[in-house]
């Protein structure tokens, strides 16, 4: 095959489907609006800093190995891995801290202190969580099930028997723990979903599975290695990549594909979306074209913004973790503001990395290069003053709850939020992650990957199922892949 097909966006999903379809032969093209490649998985560099600017946590190595795999390559080939133990740390905001430890069994005696009967809980939790996943991957995810029909087998019924595809994360932990604690340590990971324990499903006790037996760990140099590793291997697989060239068009005339970019017009057999989903069906293509009104893009409940901090610090953050996170007692007021009632959070959750405490390399000596990441609602949108008066507020929190004072200590300063994330990835409402996994927004109703409007036309990442999380946006490229394949041939 060498049909031209254009990838517009170089997100992990459009990286991902680049490879596979320069695999099959085809004349593969990437266009990216940003001169970085990665999507959200961006990096910042300034004053020797060196920061990732979206996911920080590498988790289910098992999809990488598959991904990588399938080019008969492995992620070493590419970057190296340090898995980190503990494998986060958190500030509870009663002068509690608790280090979550790497090995599953120690983690079970850990919790055994806090609550009667936890370490056989935990236990039995986890056989739960390794049994969801492994039914969700091999049955749900890694097969592509897309369709309502793909569902009407024996095969699907007898192994949906197995998840729990009604009842929401917090009936489901509240089943196995009383201790709120605990509870918390169960369900931080749905902020990874985009979502909060009331709208999440339970059969996303799968993440536990993936945080405790699975590991968590660093690629050196951060996450924007693995995105290089990703676009070294597209560019094997013969892929080419066009960056800081935005689309501005796509359209369909006489037969092809046509994407319009700021200076040029490019003819394509198919063409693949990995750019924000809303923002391609209501700005870049004619309404005749589109599968999902404005309508319906409002009508979505949409994951979390981010309110971000990168820091750059004079010395060392004796007291920060490389994940570290920071929770009240009750965090449901601060979902309630992202969710119900959009506004600020006065009590907030929040995450804080601290890459240089593995990483010597993202930070002068001597210094420490850490981000903080406050998930708010996405429609949320902050002035200046806002933004400093927030920032304050979390500098306090920090010296209160990790007592850990950064006030002048700050070298380099950078906050990115909702106008930021509109502008750089042209995210739909600000949105740090796209729509987020409630129950109606699970497996076949997120948005599909073929377009039911334009011939030839595709979609692929973090909106389209499996749905959010780099893991879940490489294999969305590989589906995305297939079906150009399938319908080109």
């Amino acid at each position: 095959m060498n049909n031209k097909v254009v990838i517009v966006g170089a997100g992990f999903g459009g990286l991902s489907a680049a490879s596979f379809l320069a695999d099959e032969g085809l004349d593969v093209e990437v266009v990216e609006k940003n001169k970085q490649v990665g999507g959200r998985a961006s990096v910042l560099e300034e004053d020797g800093f060196k920061f990732d600017m979206g996911p920080s946590w590498y988790l289910m190595p098992d999809i990488f190995d598959r991904f990588f795999g399938k080019f008969d390559h492995e992620p070493e080939d590419y970057y190296s891995l340090t898995r980190l133990d503990p494998n986060y740390r958190i500030f509870f905001k009663d002068g509690d801290q608790m280090d979550v430890p790497a090995d599953p069994e120690k983690a079970g005696k850990l919790f055994e202190t806090y609550e009667d009967g936890a370490e056989e809980a935990f236990e039995s939790y986890l056989q739960k969580s390794k049994e969801t996943y492994e039914i969700g991957m091999n049955e749900f995810v890694l097969k592509d099930r897309n369709n309502f029909r793909d569902y009407l087998s024996l095969d699907v019924l007898k192994n949906a028997r197995g998840i729990s595809l009604i009842k929401k994360m917090q009936d489901h932990v509240e089943e196995y723990f009383d201790n709120p604690k605990l509870q918390q340590v169960m369900q931080y990971t749905l902020v990874f979903l985009g979502g909060s324990p009331t709208n999440t499903p339970a059969l996303y006790n799968l993440m536990s599975h993936v945080d405790f037996n699975m590991g968590v760990y660093y690629p050196e140099g951060g996450v924007y290695s693995v995105v290089e590793g990703m676009k070294q291997l597209a560019q094997e697989q013969g892929a080419e990549f066009s960056t800081g060239e935005e689309v501005k068009r796509i359209d369909r005339e006489n037969g092809k594909n046509v994407v319009e970019t700021e200076n040029r017009r490019i003819e394509a057999d198919a063409v693949v979306s990995g750019a924000d989903y809303a923002f391609t069906e209501v700005e870049l293509l004619p309404d005749e074209y589109t599968t999902y009104d404005e309508d319906y893009w409002n009508s979505r409940t949409y994951a979390p913004g981010a309110f971000l901090m990168y820091l750059g610090v004079e010395g060392e953050l004796d007291n920060i973790d490389h994940h570290t996170l920071v929770l009240p007692e009750d965090w449901n007021d601060h979902f309630d503001k992202i969710f119900e009632d959009p506004e600020m959070p006065d009590n907030p959750a929040y995450y804080v990395c601290n890459a240089s405490d593995t990483d010597d390399a993202v930070a002068p000596e001597g210094k420490s290069a850490m981000f903080v990441l406050v998930p708010i609602a996405a429609e949320m949108e902050l002035d200046e003053e806002d933004r400093q008066r927030f920032k304050e507020m979390i500098l306090d929190d920090l010296e209160e709850n990790a007592d850990t004072d950064l006030r002048g200590r700050i070298e380099y300063e950078k906050i990115f939020a909702g106008e930021e994330f509109q502008r750089r990835y042209n995210s739909f409402n600000g949105t740090a992650l796209g729509i987020a996994h409630t129950l109606r927004q699970t497996s076949v109703f997120r948005p599909k990957q073929r377009s039911k409007q334009m011939e030839n036309m595709y979609y692929t990442g973090q909106y389209t199922n499996p749905g959010i999380g780099v893991p879940m946006c490489l294999i969305s490229g590989e589906h995305a892949a297939e079906k150009v394949v399938e319908d080109l041939e």
